[in-house]
């Protein structure tokens, strides 16, 4: 990826270092009720757990810069001193600019005004407005502070135990939780909220992958519109790189690795072949309204 011009994002918070806490504040008195089945959820999985007080749309993708771009060390560090590494800083702060420009000159064309979300970085544990974060959970996007949390050493899982690394690959992660800030803006989450209150489990499982589905997509639209100098920010092989991440966090292909035995009721993400499917249409149609709900 060339993202040696893209101006660095001011909407970025470094708590790592922090002792965040575990309680259960914030999210409008339900963030006890979201962390439980974050808890329970699959580890690697990106998701949007929904719940009768309210919803955490959570992504749970881990990362990997293959090296490129370590996350920071938590080790032997005075408590409150940050710990991300100075590469890793500069890399999210440049994803997320070129998302705010590429998002902002979308919402422009339309006649609307994109209002940017805001990344955090966390080691271990820190609070969110949907409750606790917790490393164990992924990133994901909190409607509620309307935030992104993130725990870089995450980056590391995706290359190491999913098979995943590169630069493009760790862009996905943070670009598919700022689709799902634009389905917040959007409204999109509140109506996939509305529907999942009057569904079954195997139906609101149904509308959790057609909000996961479209957040890849939307991560594609942005990676197709983003520029820099010398024109497109892709390079030979980050397409594939994209492609291997998709694959990897599918359910089909998880549900295989951790229980031998795929439970197609059971999917809120969607299978492989669906996210790579997803993350392809938003690359090739460069159009968010390929991206349907």
């Amino acid at each position: 990826m060339r993202l040696g011009d893209e101006p660095e994002s001011s909407n970025f918070e470094d708590r790592t270092g922090q002792s965040g806490g575990l309680g259960f504040g914030g999210g409008g008195g339900n963030a006890l009720g979201c962390l439980l089945p974050l808890v329970a959820s699959r580890f690697g999985i990106v998701g949007v757990v929904v719940l009768l007080l309210g919803y955490c749309a959570v992504t749970q993708l881990g990362g990997g810069g293959g090296g490129i771009l370590p996350g920071g060390s938590t080790t032997s560090t005075p408590s409150g001193q940050s710990t991300l590494d100075p590469n890793t800083e500069h890399f999210l702060k440049r994803v997320l600019g070129s998302t705010e420009q590429t998002w902002g000159e979308i919402f422009q064309k339309s006649g609307e005004r994109y209002t940017p979300t805001t990344l955090v970085a966390y080691s271990n544990y820190n609070q969110s407005g949907c409750g606790a974060a917790q490393s164990a959970m992924g990133p994901f996007y909190c409607p509620t502070d309307k935030k992104i949390y993130l725990d870089p050493s995450f980056f590391n899982e995706l290359s190491q135990r999913f098979g995943a690394p590169g630069d493009f690959a760790m862009a996905y992660v943070v670009a598919h939780e700022v689709g799902h800030h634009i389905q917040d803006l959007e409204g999109t989450l509140d109506q996939a909220h509305s529907l999942q209150a009057r569904a079954s489990e195997t139906e609101g499982n149904a509308i959790q992958v057609k909000v996961e589905l479209q957040a890849d997509c939307y991560a594609g639209v942005w990676a197709s519109n983003a520029r820099d100098a010398q024109g497109s920010i892709l390079e030979p092989g980050d397409v594939q790189e994209g492609m291997r991440a998709a694959e990897a966090i599918g359910d089909d292909t998880l549900q295989k690795q951790m229980q031998g035995a795929v439970v197609p009721d059971s999917f809120t993400h969607g299978t492989s072949a669906q996210r790579m499917a997803a993350l392809q249409t938003g690359l090739k149609s460069a159009d968010p309204a390929a991206c349907k709900f």
